[in-house]
C-alpha cells in the first residue's frame, strides 16, 4: 500500500457508516461523478474507475447477508473476489472468518480496503492480483459482490467460480439484476432493497439478491 494511494483515498473519500451494513465503517466519496473523471484522468490514467469509493448494491446485499449469517465465516478461510471496498470481507472478518484474503486490480482499492478494515478493526489481508485466469487457492467460502457488470468479465468469473465450486469451495454472489448474471448457474438465498447512489444507478433503490452457484455443467459459457 503506497503512502500516494493511502493519501488520495482519505483526501477523497471519508469515513462514514454504508447504508444498508451500518455496522460497517467505509472510505465513500461524497460526489461520484467528480471522482470517477479524477481517476480516469491525470492521477492514475491507466487503471480502473473508483469502484472502491462506493457500496455498490452487490456488495451491500452480500455484506448484509454475511453478518445476518456468521456461521458462512466463522472460522473459515474467505476470499473476497473483486473486493472493491472490502466491505464484504470486512463483513467477514466481522462474523469470525479465520483468515480473509481480498483481492482487487487496483492499486488504490488496495490501499481503501486496507484502511477500511483497519477502521473496523480486523485483519484483511489485501492483495493486487488479477487471479482469474488461476484458482482460488485454499479459500473456503468465496464471495463475489457486484461482478457481473460486462460480458468479458462475466465469463472470467464465472469459469474462476466454478473451478473453485467444483473443487469444493462455497460460492456466494451479490447482483442487483446486471444484465450479464447467468441467473441459471445459482441459486437464490436472499434479496433486499439495497440503497443506493442516484448518482451512479439511477434510482434510490436496488432490488439485490443474494446467489449460491451450483458447481454444475462441466463448461462455463460467457
Amino acid at each position: 500500500m503506497s503512502a500516494l494511494s493511502t493519501a488520495f483515498v482519505r483526501l477523497h473519500a471519508r469515513l462514514a457508516p454504508v447504508a444498508f451494513v451500518p455496522e460497517v465503517r467505509l472510505h465513500q466519496a461524497d460526489e461520484p461523478i467528480g471522482l470517477w473523471e479524477l481517476t480516469e484522468g491525470e492521477f492514475r490514467s491507466d487503471q480502473p474507475p473508483p469502484f472502491w469509493a462506493f457500496a455498490w448494491a452487490g456488495g451491500q446485499g452480500l455484506a448484509r447477508y454475511v453478518t445476518d449469517h456468521p456461521q458462512l465465516s466463522a472460522g473459515r478461510r474467505v476470499l473476497d473476489l473483486a473486493s472493491g471496498s472490502g466491505l464484504v470481507a470486512i463483513a467477514a472478518a466481522r462474523a469470525g472468518a479465520a483468515a480473509v484474503r481480498a483481492v482487487e486490480v487496483d492499486p488504490l482499492a488496495v490501499a481503501a480496503i486496507t484502511l477500511n478494515a483497519e477502521a473496523n478493526g480486523v485483519r484483511v489481508d489485501a492483495e493486487l492480483a488479477d487471479i482469474l485466469d488461476g484458482d482460488a487457492g485454499d479459500a473456503e467460502v468465496i464471495f463475489a459482490g457486484d461482478v457481473f457488470y460486462s460480458a468479458a468479465m462475466t465469463n472470467r468469473v464465472l469459469r474462476f467460480l466454478l473451478r473453485a465450486a467444483r473443487g469444493g469451495a462455497q460460492v456466494l454472489v451479490g447482483d442487483p439484476g446486471r444484465a450479464f448474471l447467468p441467473r441459471d448457474r445459482f441459486d437464490e438465498l436472499a434479496s433486499y432493497d439495497v440503497p443506493v447512489s442516484e448518482a451512479l444507478e439511477s434510482v434510490r433503490v436496488k432490488r439485490t439478491t443474494v446467489w449460491q452457484l451450483r458447481a454444475g455443467r462441466p463448461e462455463a459459457t460467457g
